[in-house]
């Protein structure tokens, strides 16, 4: 690859991480189409690359690749329709000239396509992945992957809500406050996978995962400020902020993953847990308690150690008592489990595991070995201690983690 390839690509890569979801947003607003968008783009990424290298990157790359996909959506038209309906061909036309504007110009529409993809019309349980997939353009196995199903499954998902969305002309806009309800928690639960997905950069340095926590912080904070009064995005975006306060400590100089419990407060944002609690208390003055408050004021209960020098263990396990009335999720036992652990002994948190041992869905989930392992060889169990660790890095993609769980497995042979 010569130089002139070289800076195309990363030009289009660049474009790709700031720009998708704002142009496919900006294509299916107009037609309903959302996988006739991403088709049209991904055409357009693919002119690119060929004609950038000649050509030379654009001023203006988002402009480019908007009028390239909309060239192609009005030739699509173009060859589809004919009488009556060619009043929207002629509209599609006209509307070809915006293609020229500059990014500046350029509506954001991703908040309304994010609705448009909680509609109650579609499955609730491909909502989030959904606008995953259109809004920031993560695979269907990446999205499979966090939600636990198969890349096949996950992608007939979501080309059959996709389809949905045409068929039954389900329209681009921020509901009225009556018709939020379901609609914003499946908003939510993308944002929070969004940033989910960005926090889990092995290196937390890769630029591409780093703007995905970035982006759900960001998302989060346009919800917020559409929807002020809304106690659950205050929540969550206190949540995602008491996260993002500690990335400068959860890896080591050499990149080793540090558990929360040793890592170096001083080298979290105070500034970010600041704004966190600020947003809590606010969550809180609404007197509606759900799931992303309980979530965050776990996160507070730990980040309360920069200034008392311990976790209160106990009400970390009573916050996760109330998150299983609220959320009973896997994920939440597991870690009301190591909450136990640490509140009340290994032994009942090596008994709240096991009694969920039984989910299918944690055979392949790697916290739950990861945490049987540490409570078997806090009790002396070492061949059961040894083959859950063994499960555990077996299962795990990040190497500085992995690699700390083979320490910690190698610390129970050699005692």
């Amino acid at each position: 690859m010569n130089s002139r390839q070289e800076t195309a690509r990363a030009a289009a890569e660049a474009a790709a991480r700031q720009s998708y979801g704002k142009l496919v947003a900006y294509l299916a607003a107009r037609t309903r189409d959302v996988a006739g968008a991403e088709d049209a783009l991904a055409d357009a990424f693919a002119a690119a690359l060929e004609r950038w290298p000649r050509s030379g990157v654009p001023e203006k790359p988002e402009a480019w690749l908007l009028a390239v996909a909309r060239r192609r959506d009005v030739d699509a038209v173009r060859r589809r329709l004919t009488g009556e309906a060619a009043r929207d061909h002629l509209r599609l036309i006209a509307e070809e000239a915006e293609a020229r504007m500059t990014n500046e110009d350029l509506p954001d529409e991703r908040l309304r396509l994010m609705f448009a993809c909680a509609h109650p019309a579609i499955e609730s349980s491909v909502r989030a992945p959904l606008i995953l997939q259109t809004v920031l353009g993560f695979d269907a196995a990446t999205i499979a992957s966090a939600f636990l199903v198969s890349p096949a499954t996950m992608g007939q998902r979501l080309v059959r809500a996709k389809n949905r969305i045409r068929e039954a002309g389900i329209p681009f806009r921020v509901p009225e406050r009556a018709e939020l309800g379901e609609r914003l928690d499946a908003v939510l639960e993308a944002i929070y996978a969004t940033f989910a997905e960005g926090w889990s950069d092995p290196a937390g340095t890769e630029t591409r995962r780093r703007n995905l926590a970035s982006e759900g912080i960001w998302l989060c904070r346009l919800v917020a400020s559409l929807i002020p009064d809304e106690p659950e995005t205050l929540g969550l975006l206190a949540l995602m902020l008491f996260a993002e306060a500690r990335r400068a400590a959860r890896r080591g100089p050499q990149g080793d993953f540090v558990p929360l419990a040793e890592q170096d407060t001083a080298l979290w944002d105070d500034t970010l847990i600041d704004e966190a609690e600020a947003l809590l208390k606010r969550a809180a003055a609404k007197k509606i308690i759900g799931r992303y408050q309980l979530e965050a004021a776990v996160q507070s209960a730990h980040t309360a150690r920069r200034r008392s020098g311990g976790t209160d263990w106990a009400a970390v396990r009573q916050l996760y008592d109330a998150l299983m009335a609220i959320a009973g999720s896997p994920v939440v036992a597991i870690n009301r489990a190591v909450a136990i652990a640490e509140a009340e002994g290994a032994a009942e948190g090596l008994a709240a595991l096991e009694r969920i041992g039984d989910d299918r869905r944690l055979a392949e989930y790697q916290p739950y070995w990861a945490a049987l392992a540490e409570l078997s060889a806090r009790l002396g169990k070492t061949a059961d201690a040894a083959e859950a660790y063994d499960r555990a890095i077996g299962l795990e993609r990040d190497p500085a983690l992995r690699r700390f769980l083979q320490a910690e497995r190698g610390k129970l042979v050699r005692n």
